[in-house]
């Protein structure tokens, strides 16, 4: 048996029956990490606190503990702070920056008892669909390491596709931990906005970042979630019921899943399309409903989001200037080390995306392009929520096609947004979005996204188990 090939709830069922240690597991884990360093999934691996954690972790079940994550490995992303460990968003500007705290999620996880094996690569500062703009290389595909993992949460995907980590932690800003999950075929999951707190997460776009789980079932991201999820009093936007609790059975049979026609036409790849029909079909003879309806607003989510996330990530990345934390570059006076520091250190994406942000706020345009884009964001929620009100789920390509070969769009910038067309609604939104693996595209994985009204996380990753269970 390959002990890193298990799923996070089988490793926690062998430990509890005494058939392999939490050491054993690391191990396994770490080695995998190791073998395939190729794929550049992680950016730092934590070997010797990785196995620290390991010894505690057995030696508290010994005393009669029992979390459900105690003792199992999990990777981290890069952008949320780990006490004693390097947290550099994948950016020059951050390069060998440990915090001196932990993000909230990542104390959840140590309270637990989960093993933290290292951080893992991302585009830089969260900000792309390839993970690709990092300045520390590429995150390559475990399926087929010539193209992307998706992004920006490629890293913590690709740890969990090659059985690097059964479980890994990823930010979704517009679709970060939804789509690479969808190209690298597991789970991916992004809670209702407040319901993991934002402490401790380095922040791209405030309204729009949340924490999720990566994981290889749907079980796994229920358990990672329920984990880390909880009220933060640190965190402004932490809800007071933000707990996830076990997901509830939920039966296809008698549920009515919602797809936008916007989302089944011009746009997706016809391949994916078929997944995505075949896999419709499967639900209907489980005796659930699927029916077409049109959400027009969703034609102008992407314009929408990269008015509004530019603009809160042009003020988020004002603090790094060399000065209170991470690299300088020391050039004649203040202003001037300054300049240099963020010209020099912040790469092509981040640079672009905070003069348009800048832009969007600047006086004379704040109406026409920030405000003017608030206005649909709230137009578009309003019109996802009466949807909701006549179907229990919406179901959509989680992407609208296949992974990639890597570098084969960098031509085409326009093209790469458009690859969060259908993720980008539930951040807008803040509802709950989940995407799970539903079959293959001309050999490659194709991902199958339900988004459910604010707080039904729970229901919905019952909804996501039982159609998990009939595509695999």
């Amino acid at each position: 048996m390959e002990l890193a090939k298990l799923t996070a709830a089988e490793m926690g069922q062998m430990m509890r029956e005494g058939k392999a240690s939490s050491v054993e597991i690391t191990e396994a884990c770490l080695a995998s990490a190791e073998a395939q360093a190729h794929l550049g999934a992680f950016l730092h691996v934590n070997r010797e606190g990785a196995l620290a954690a390991a010894r505690l972790a057995d030696e508290r079940r010994a005393q009669g503990e029992s979390q459900a994550l105690l003792g199992v490995p999990v990777a981290v992303k890069d952008n949320i702070c780990t006490d004693g460990l390097p947290t550099t968003c994948s950016s020059r500007i951050l390069e060998g920056w440990v915090p001196p705290y932990s993000a909230f999620a990542a104390e959840r996880l140590t309270a637990e008892g989960a093993v933290i094996l290292g951080k893992t690569n991302l585009d830089e500062f969260a900000m792309g669909s390839a993970s690709d703009t990092g300045a520390f290389g590429p995150v390559r595909n475990p399926l087929d390491p010539d193209r992307t993992a998706g992004g920006s949460s490629g890293g913590s995907a690709a740890a969990v596709a090659g059985y690097m980590a059964p479980l890994s932690l990823g930010s979704d800003t517009g679709g970060s931990i939804r789509l690479p999950a969808a190209f690298c075929g597991i789970a991916g999951f992004k809670p209702t906005y407040g319901r993991v707190s934002r402490w401790g997460l380095v922040a791209f776009g405030s309204s729009l970042d949340q924490i999720g789980p990566m994981g290889r079932t749907v079980e796994d991201c229920a358990l990672l979630a329920s984990a880390i999820s909880g009220h933060d009093p640190q965190d402004g936007t932490s809800r007071p019921d933000a707990k996830i609790g076990s997901p509830t059975d939920l039966p296809l049979k008698g549920l009515t899943f919602g797809l936008p026609v916007e989302l089944d036409g011009e746009g997706i790849d016809p391949s994916v399309r078929e997944a995505v029909a075949a896999a419709i079909a499967r639900i209907e003879a489980e005796g659930g409903a699927v029916k077409r309806i049109s959400l027009p607003l969703i034609n102008v989510g992407v314009t929408t989001y990269y008015i509004i996330a530019p603009a809160e990530a042009s003020s988020n990345l004002a603090r790094f200037d060399g000065i209170r934390y991470g690299a300088r570059v020391e050039e004649g006076g203040h202003n001037d080390s300054t300049a240099a520091t963020r010209g020099r250190l912040f790469g092509h994406e981040v640079k672009l995306r905070i003069m348009v942000g800048a832009y969007a706020l600047s006086a004379g345009y704040y109406d026409a392009y920030y405000l003017r884009a608030q206005q649909v964001r709230a137009a578009m929620t309003a019109q996802f929520n009466e949807a909701m009100q006549d179907v229990d789920f919406i179901l959509s390509p989680t992407a609208p096609r296949t992974a990639f070969r890597l570098g084969e769009m960098d031509d085409d910038p326009l093209a790469m947004k458009l690859l969060d067309l259908c993720t980008i609604p539930a951040n807008l939104g803040g509802f709950p979005s989940i995407s799970v693996p539903a079959g293959l595209a001309n050999g490659l994985p194709v991902g199958l996204a339900l988004t459910g009204p604010s707080m039904s996380d729970a229901r919905l990753l019952g909804a996501a188990h039982s159609l998990e269970r009939i595509l695999r």
